[in-house]
């Protein structure tokens, strides 16, 4: 005999069962485009690495880049020329390139890894090859998926600083030790950069501990910095860029995971350093204040639970501690905003 009204269920969600969430089918890697983009970064890093290696071999600041004559022979800023009419010279431009390409690579494999990990589709590195002073504008990765949760945002987010910060400091303490003093007289540079506090202090250790001798134990303010040490200090500065607590940047991902309530406010207190920051030490800052006011309002959206916890609350102290390292509040110096419009007022006259 049928019971005429059976028991309901006990568990609510087996009559309000969520309909399948939609998941459209990733597009077809281009891997044509990864790889030309590669090849066109190394070349314009080479490039410029070249022109670095010879500067520094004339005892001329790697940054050097006015019209005087080298040697007797004007270069200009970008010399792809030396394909055709000083080939043996790009060599020069190896240590520079690889080190910085392999850089870059780290960082954004570090998200590109764990973004597989948790089944998040992301893009292959796209490089980004300009001619400025370093022959390029690093690296992106786009993701195009959902990530899921606070644990999987954070550990996206902090992968690719820690694996570039590793590769910048193991370059920097092999290259410290090529530095070349300082020539008498007046030097001049185009970029006279400051060194962020990792520089002090890996120089520090280093010469405390005799592995830094003769010229390489000079301050480093007397020191002809090594092409490839540059390439360590543009890691550096790339890394704290990447780490600022705000938006959309790594750092901001960090801050999103571990307190999303005060992801907002923590973005608007960075803009207004930022701003100070642009007027008194580095006018460059005002960029980053713009990119971060663009994006400080979005966030992509994971679901609250789980918290970040554990481990994570120390990998986030860490993540703090490489930002106060490698963060250079003047990264070149004599270009704060006062000095950059007393200088475009002189040139007007």
């Amino acid at each position: 005999m049928s019971e005429p009204t059976p028991p309901l269920a006990s568990p609510t969600i087996e009559y309000f069962r969520p309909a399948p969430e939609w998941t459209p089918r990733p597009p077809r890697p281009r891997y044509w485009l990864h790889a030309l983009l590669l090849l066109a970064t190394c070349f314009t890093t080479l490039v410029m690495g070249a022109r670095m290696q010879y500067n520094f071999e004339h005892n001329r600041p790697a940054l050097s880049f006015s019209d005087d004559p080298i040697a007797g022979e004007p270069i200009p800023f970008f010399p792809a020329v030396w394909m055709r009419t000083h080939p043996a010279r790009l060599l020069g431009g190896l240590p520079f390139m690889a080190t910085l390409m392999l850089f870059f690579l780290a960082h954004e494999m570090g998200h590109y890894l764990y973004c597989r990990r948790y089944g998040v589709y992301a893009t292959l590195p796209f490089f980004i090859p300009v001619p400025t002073f370093i022959g390029t504008m690093g690296a992106v990765i786009l993701i195009r998926s959902r990530i899921r949760s606070r644990t999987a945002l954070f550990d996206i987010g902090i992968a690719g600083p820690i694996a570039g910060f590793v590769v910048a400091l193991a370059v920097l303490v092999i290259s410290l030790a090529w530095s070349k003093p300082l020539p008498a007289g007046p030097v001049s540079s185009d970029y006279d950069f400051g060194f962020p506090l990792i520089f002090q202090f890996a120089h520090g250790l280093l010469v405390s501990g005799g592995l830094l001798r003769g010229p390489a134990a000079l301050p480093l303010d007397r020191i002809l910095m090594h092409p490839t040490a540059i390439a360590a200090w543009v890691g550096m500065l790339a890394t704290s860029l990447n780490l600022l607590p705000g938006g959309q940047l790594d750092g901001g991902h960090i801050v999103f995971a571990i307190a999303p309530q005060a992801h907002k406010t923590v973005s608007r207190l960075t803009i207004l350093t930022l701003l100070f920051m642009a007027y008194y030490l580095w006018f460059g800052w005002f960029v980053w204040a713009i990119l971060l006011w663009l994006s400080s309002f979005r966030h992509p959206q994971v679901a609250e639970w789980p918290r970040v916890s554990g481990k994570r609350v120390w990998l986030a102290v860490f993540a703090l501690l490489m930002l106060i390292l490698t963060l250079t509040p003047a990264p070149f110096r004599h270009l704060s905003a006062p000095e950059v419009y007393a200088s475009f007022g002189d040139s007007k006259k």
